[in-house]
Order: structure tokens, then C-alpha cells, then sequence
């Protein structure tokens, strides 16, 4: 697990004597996740893989509204401390079960499901494809496998932007200078921070693009892949870069390079730095990564090995750390994204707009720079009082913002010219697909593309026969001129 340079020791996926349930995760693009979780049953057999069940239970405030009502309907009267050892009771009983959204149980052929758990059809359905695991996965992950098999938007982007540019991910380098350069500023992108509203261009590269971690690539000034690595870490972890690694960046006591940025680093430290015994250096990692924090022994092992004082209290601080093998994956994706769109920024943006631009404004975007712009500085202004709607839209308009700044432009909805469901480029253009209008549902602007390809449309009365939608689509239509010089009807007055 050396390639590429970056040493992850493939104990730290199944411990030194081969004694670590390994946790593997795999990103498929949402639209082939179904096909992923199918093909798992012909790898394993029908009868050896199961949906991992979750359970809902009662939280902590519902439990006491149950109380406060039960009090209320029978007229007791209870101190405060009898209202909390009831709810008290209450938390944590079962309340639902569910599915997680990607996770596949494997149980070996040796044995049967239920020498583990109950298995059970989601919501009783028996027409359903996946029995799910009655159990909660936790009570018993250190017996079966669970795969990971999640639904992502970046493998539906990378396929997009391969179509487009005919340029193969796989063959992007990982240190082109130009593209590691938008990671702590603007100037590849012939942009001022000013312009962008941000000091780095990573609107939009996948886990490197909202303000919590722009913040950390500012501060850090990463220069490398391995700098990217150690973000990626410690933007993933919890008590890892608040009041930890920031402070200690801060006040020069280490540097990106060396503070403690995935779980792994603390193994390879101990072992190679420190020269402490491989599998003692594993069990400190293991407790330090699950927010264990360190026994006494450990720290008076760790001093006699020479561990400075600071990484003890920082592995002392670390609640959850993130695996880097995780993190490498995440930063491949992350720099081939960023290559795209510094060498190839029409098809980056088209490719971006169609795949996460839910809240995209059609009529805001045509205006261009300075309309996008306000808009923004409104929503920002408002505060805590923006409505979701509002703050949803804060990242697809960071990234209009962006593309206007470089020069380029957003087109109107075209009636011949617009695509169904995706963004095309025309020159320095897009042009916004009828789904991009809020109200336009996929299957009114299928319907639309369908009906085109029988011919232009003789009349409003002749489009709307054709495709079917309703009379709101015509009006929203209609507002973007798109019947302009059409006839009302078909019937043509003679005089």
C-alpha cells in the first residue's frame, strides 16, 4: 500500500495478527449504487448477504414530552427529579427500524445468519429483494463484515466530465503545480480573492469546497498532496483541528507536515520516529483513533521512546480520527476535480451544474456577475434569518459567481437547444437544461426533449398537446421568451 508514496501499512486494515474487523467503504456513482449492492449477491450468494438493519430509538427530549404528557392525561403531579428518571427510562427504547442507505452484512458460508441476528423484511414487505439484519449493525460488528457500498455524486461527476473533455481521470498526475496551486489561492484561475469572495478557487472540488475547510487550506497553505492528506484528516476527525492541530500550527510548535492528520500517522510516528514495537504502537493507535485516549503506561512508553509532550496532550484531545486510506481517496478525487476545472472550465462548471445544481436560479444566473453577486451578499446579510431554501442555494451561487469571473456566461433556456436534465456548452456558454427551472420536474422536461424530436412546434397550443405538461410549464416557459413569435393556436385567420 506504498504506491503513489504514501505509506499506509495494510495492518492498519486488519491489525498485526490479522485480528481487526477491516472496515471497507466503496463510492459508486448514486445511479449504479443498486447494481453494486445486486453484484454483491453474486460474489457472496444470495443467501450470505443481507442489508445492514438499523434502529430508530426514542431521544432523549421525545422521551420526556412522553413523560410531561402521561403526567398531564392521568393528573399527577411529579418533582423534576421523577419527570427525569422516567424519561430516563424511556431513552434509547426502540422506535423504528430502518435500512442503511449502503450497507451490505456478509455472513460466512460456514455459519448462518441467525447464529447472529434475527433477519427480518424491511417493513414487512415480502416482496422486498434484501431481507435486513434485525439487530442494530453495532451490536455485533465485531462478528460479521459490512461492506460500504454508497451512492456518490463525484464517480456520476467524473464520468460526466471524462464524456466531455475525453481526457481519463485515471491519467491525471497528482502534483501538477498549476492545479495543487488553487489549494491556497486564486491566481490559476486568473481570478482575484476579491472577485471569488474566497482566498482559494476550491468552490466546488469534492470535500475541499465549503468555508469550514476553505478556512483550514487558508490558514495551512498546503503545497502538496501529503498537505492535502492531513486536511482532509483533520477536516473528518472530531477534537482533531479546533483547539488541537489549529492551535498548534498557530503557535509554530509544529506544521501541516508534521501535526497528527489521520490515524495512521500516529502508527507510523511511534513505529519509525519513536522506535516502539509495532503491535504496542497499533493498540495506541486504535484507542487514540476511537477517542480512547491513552493509559498511563502508554504515556510513560511514549516519553521513554522520546515523544515530545505536545503529540501525548494532542492524542489525549482526539475523539474520532479519520483513516488515511480514506483520505487518499477523497484527495485523488478531489485533485483530478481540480485539474478539470483549472484545464478544462466550461465542461467542469457543466458537469458541476448538472450534477449538484438543485437550487439553481436560471433567471438570477442570465443576469450575470453583478446580479449573482447581490444575491449572495442578501443571503449573507439575512443571517440565521435565510431561509434553507436561501442557504442551499449559498454554494451553487459561489460557483456561478466564480464561472462569470473567469468570463464565461450562462445562456437562457432555449426551446430547441435546451437538454432535458443536463448543462451544455455552447462556446464560452451554458445552456441550462429544462429541469434547471424550478417547477420543471425531470419527467415534464423529458417529455419536452421527447416531443422536439418529431419537428418543430407549429403553435403554444401544439407544444403543450405534444408534450403533455401542464399550463404552470407553459407560463414558466413562456417567461424565458421561449414562444416568442409563436402563434397562440393552430387555426390561421385568412383575410
Amino acid at each position: 500500500m506504498k504506491g503513489d508514496g504514501q505509506d499506509i501499512p495494510f495492518e492498519t486494515f486488519l491489525g498485526f495478527k490479522g485480528d481487526k474487523v477491516p472496515d471497507i467503504d466503496l463510492n459508486f456513482s448514486g445511479e449504479y449504487q443498486a447494481r453494486a449492492h445486486q453484484y454483491t449477491k453474486e460474489l457472496f450468494g444470495e443467501k450470505n448477504v443481507f442489508r445492514a438493519g438499523t434502529i430508530g430509538t426514542v431521544a432523549d427530549k421525545t422521551a420526556f414530552g412522553f413523560v410531561k404528557k402521561y403526567e398531564e392525561d392521568h393528573g399527577k403531579k411529579w418533582r423534576a427529579a421523577e419527570l427525569e428518571r422516567l424519561a430516563a427510562g424511556c431513552t434509547g427504547v426502540k422506535r423504528s427500524t430502518g435500512q442503511h442507505p449502503g450497507g451490505i452484512v456478509v455472513v460466512p458460508d460456514y455459519i448462518e445468519v441467525e447464529d447472529v441476528t434475527p433477519v427480518q423484511y424491511p417493513a414487512d414487505d415480502t416482496s422486498s429483494e434484501w431481507k435486513t439484519t434485525h439487530f442494530d449493525y453495532h451490536a455485533f460488528e465485531d462478528n460479521l463484515l459490512k461492506l460500504d457500498i454508497l451512492g456518490h455524486d463525484d464517480p456520476t461527476m467524473m464520468r460526466m466530465l471524462y464524456e466531455l473533455t475525453g481526457v481519463d481521470p485515471t491519467t491525471i498526475p497528482m502534483n501538477d503545480k498549476k492545479v495543487l496551486s488553487i489549494f491556497r489561492s486564486t491566481e490559476a484561475l486568473g481570478v482575484t480573492p476579491e472577485q471569488i469572495r474566497s482566498p482559494v478557487a476550491t468552490y466546488g472540488i469534492p470535500e475541499m469546497g465549503t468555508k469550514f475547510v476553505r478556512q483550514m487550506l487558508e490558514e495551512c497553505q498546503p503545497k502538496t498532496f501529503s498537505d492535502l492528506l492531513q486536511i482532509s484528516g483533520l477536516s473528518h476527525g472530531t477534537g482533531v483541528w479546533i483547539g488541537n492541530a489549529q492551535e498548534l500550527i498557530r503557535s509554530g510548535v509544529c506544521t501541516i507536515e508534521t501535526v497528527i492528520g489521520c490515524r495512521d500517522e500516529i502508527m507510523l510516528y511511534l513505529i519509525y520516529k519513536a522506535g516502539m514495537d509495532a503491535s504496542l504502537a497499533f493498540q495506541i493507535t486504535e484507542s487514540v483513533r476511537k477517542g480512547k485516549g491513552l493509559t498511563p503506561e502508554w504515556i510513560e512508553a511514549m516519553k521513554r521512546h522520546g515523544v515530545p509532550q505536545w503529540y501525548i496532550d494532542s492524542c489525549l484531545k482526539i475523539e474520532y480520527m479519520f483513516p488515511k486510506a480514506h483520505a487518499a481517496a477523497y484527495v485523488t478525487s478531489a485533485v483530478r476535480t481540480a485539474y478539470y476545472k483549472v484545464y478544462h472550465p466550461v465542461a467542469f462548471y457543466a458537469a458541476f451544474f448538472t450534477v449538484r445544481a438543485e437550487d439553481f436560479d436560471v433567471e438570477l444566473c442570465v443576469r450575470g456577475y453583478d446580479a449573482i453577486r447581490r444575491r449572495l451578499e442578501e443571503i449573507e446579510e439575512k443571517g440565521s434569518q435565510a431561509t434553507a431554501k436561501e442557504k442551499n442555494m449559498i454554494p451553487v451561487l459561489e460557483m456561478a459567481l466564480e464561472m462569470t469571473a473567469r468570463g464565461f456566461s450562462f445562456r437562457s433556456i432555449d426551446l430547441y437547444r435546451s437538454d432535458a436534465t443536463r448543462f451544455l456548452i455552447d462556446g464560452d456558454a451554458l445552456i441550462p437544461p429544462f429541469s434547471a427551472v424550478a417547477g420543471i420536474g425531470e419527467s415534464a422536461a423529458n417529455n419536452i426533449a421527447a416531443a422536439r424530436r418529431d419537428g418543430p412546434f407549429l403553435s403554444v397550443e401544439d407544444f403543450q398537446m405534444r408534450t403533455r405538461v401542464s399550463k404552470t410549464v407553459v407560463e414558466l416557459l413562456a417567461g424565458f421568451g421561449c414562444f416568442d413569435g409563436m402563434p397562440e393556436t393552430n387555426q390561421l385567420s385568412l383575410f
